[in-house]
């Protein structure tokens, strides 16, 4: 066996410590709410969906109003360079500095690091936090189970948006795509951002039902953490990997041949860090003044890390241990440069994200989305919890109070986040679709005209998917089965494709510049029609799923 160099050694114990921060919540979490949360359901809470606090809020357990140095606003955090800005805006501190940002805005803050990730009702009932970090997708799935508990949060700001910090990697040549996964083994973590992301990639690829089913998800222990999924890519046990960083940058730096097969970067409107507070310091007159405050400043620590990111590194590297090693093992422009993978969020980019400037709010519509795919997958303890709607998740008074008077932030906000040009269309286009999703839009015979029900399925198959992938450039392409004259079919498939996005462009005001027009006609089947039992479909079924428009994602 091959010895450990110090530099292994090195990294073997920042992965430890990276399956504390990044592992612990699938295994235990999801236990303990299988035998926390769940087992009050099981006692007989209301199961109604409704809040109905149990125990005074823990915002009186200190001595003073909620935020003063007696009684000090109260986060759970993890060790992950997306709250940074939180430490910078309190003088590089876990406790608010004299002088610091959060001072200014007249508000105490305690960041707790809990790498063990606590359920938020053992958070919010222990009194060890008021308020928690949580992913969209994670609190998509928590929110349900705090419910049974008797208990409620919101969120109240959007803190980081990944745009790269996680993806699904392999280090096979031949896998290039999410259409290349079909029969392979992939690692992951399961309930993860991870597992969501790839279960939306898959469900929205071109690859049929079956070969959608030979997908093999290989979920690792959770005791082994993200560095048990990178540690199986670099056996060659499986044949890809999701992870999320650092371990997502550990993996490309150090596995020969590793590479990015579907990412963020390109999925820029999936996932999101957020913070969330106990419904009952929100909805505590006495207590809004110290959340505003946390908003607030919190805000201005995100303009301070930008102007300065090695404060960020100092911040991260002075408070937090997992930091401390990393810098020590990897340097501190490794630690730097994990902030080029995700967005600090400020105020305008919660305007975006939110809609309040306009346009879809892509929080709601991601929370809304993972509410499905966890259901579906088994995630929450209590499957027959009743669905929360993506607004009683949010709680937008502090933002909004931001925004009202911020005429920069609203003007920021309601301009696109990308820009894009022909140019770079064409260069995007060189390399093959990172995913392509096949879409029924049906046209009357030998029509290019869109239907009313055409219209219908655009918007709600085809627009998500492309909001979801804020960044990308897109092939539209028609494409018909084997019936039929071809030059007829090639005619028609390029004016179907081109009404398509002609609608795209005319109703949801996307920029012309993202899309590319292709008529494929019978030249590219989905389905072999001459072996339709190959994909387990009859031949009319096998027809009708060459007979679709198909949208090919393209990483800029």
């Amino acid at each position: 066996m091959a010895k450990l160099t110090p530099l292994a050694k090195g990294l073997i114990t920042v992965a430890i410590l990276g399956v504390a921060a990044a592992g612990a919540w699938h295994l235990g979490l999801k236990k303990i709410m299988d035998k926390g949360e769940g087992a009050d359901v099981a006692a007989g809470a209301s199961g109604d969906g409704a809040a109905k606090p149990a125990t005074p809020a823990a915002a009186t357990s200190g001595s003073g109003p909620l935020g003063s140095a007696g009684n000090p606003l109260k986060v759970s955090i993890v060790s992950f360079h997306g709250y940074a800005p939180a430490l910078v805006a309190n003088g590089k501190s876990l406790k608010t500095q004299a002088g610091s940002i959060f001072e200014r805005n007249g508000v105490n803050v305690e960041l707790v690091i809990q790498d063990d990730i606590p359920t938020l009702s053992t958070i919010f009932e222990s009194g060890a936090a008021h308020c928690a970090w949580r992913t969209s997708d994670f609190w998509a799935q928590e929110q349900p189970n705090l419910r049974n508990a008797r208990l409620d949060a919101r969120a109240v700001m959007i803190v980081d948006n990944t745009q790269g910090a996680d993806a699904i990697i392999a280090r096979d040549p031949q896998i290039n795509r999410v259409e290349d996964l079909a029969g392979r083994k992939v690692a992951m973590l399961q309930y993860t951002p991870s597992d969501g992301m790839t279960i939306d990639a898959v469900d929205n690829s071109s690859l049929s039902a079956r070969r959608k089913e030979s997908v093999k998800y290989v979920y690792i222990n959770a005791e082994e953490g993200t560095a048990g999924v990178r540690a199986a890519l670099e056996s060659g046990n499986v044949d890809a990997a999701a992870l999320w960083d650092p371990d997502l940058s550990l993996a490309l730096k150090n596995i020969p041949g590793a590479h990015v097969v579907y990412s963020t970067k390109t999925a820029t409107n999936l996932i999101y860090d957020v913070i969330v507070c106990d419904s009952r310091v929100l909805n505590d007159a006495a207590s809004t003044d110290a959340v505003q405050g946390l908003v607030t400043g919190w805000m201005e620590g995100v303009e301070a890390a930008k102007r300065n990111p090695d404060d960020a590194v100092d911040a991260l590297v002075k408070t937090e241990e997992f930091f401390t090693l990393l810098a020590k093992d990897e340097g501190r422009p490794f630690v730097k440069q994990l902030f080029s993978n995700l967005v600090w969020t400020g105020l305008d980019d919660n305007a975006r994200i939110l809609g309040l400037a306009g346009g879809t709010n892509h929080y709601e519509r991601v929370y809304r989305r993972f509410d499905q795919i966890y259901r579906k997958a088994g995630a929450l303890a209590n499957p027959n919890s009743p669905v929360i709607t993506p607004q009683d998740s949010f709680d937008y008074r502090f933002i909004r109070k931001l925004l009202e008077k911020n005429q920069a932030a609203q003007q920021a906000a309601a301009k696109p986040e990308f820009t894009f040009t022909a140019t770079e269309r064409a260069e995007a286009a060189e390399t093959e679709a990172a995913v392509t999703k096949p879409v029924t839009v049906g046209f009357q015979s030998g029509s290019g005209a869109l239907t009313k029900r055409a219209e219908k399925t655009i918007n709600e198959e085809m627009v998500p998917f492309i909001e979801n992938n804020g960044s990308a450039y897109f092939e539209i392409s028609g494409n018909t089965d084997s019936t039929g004259a071809h030059d007829t079919n090639m005619r028609l498939s390029r004016q179907r494709a081109q009404a398509v996005v002609e609608y795209l462009v005319s109703q949801w005001e996307f920029d012309r510049n993202r899309f590319s027009v292709v008529g494929n006609g019978p030249d590219k089947p989905l389905c072999d029609e001459s072996n339709p039992g190959s994909e387990g479909l009859s031949l009319e079924d096998c027809r009708a799923s060459n007979r679709t428009t198909r949208i090919g994602v393209h990483t800029r």
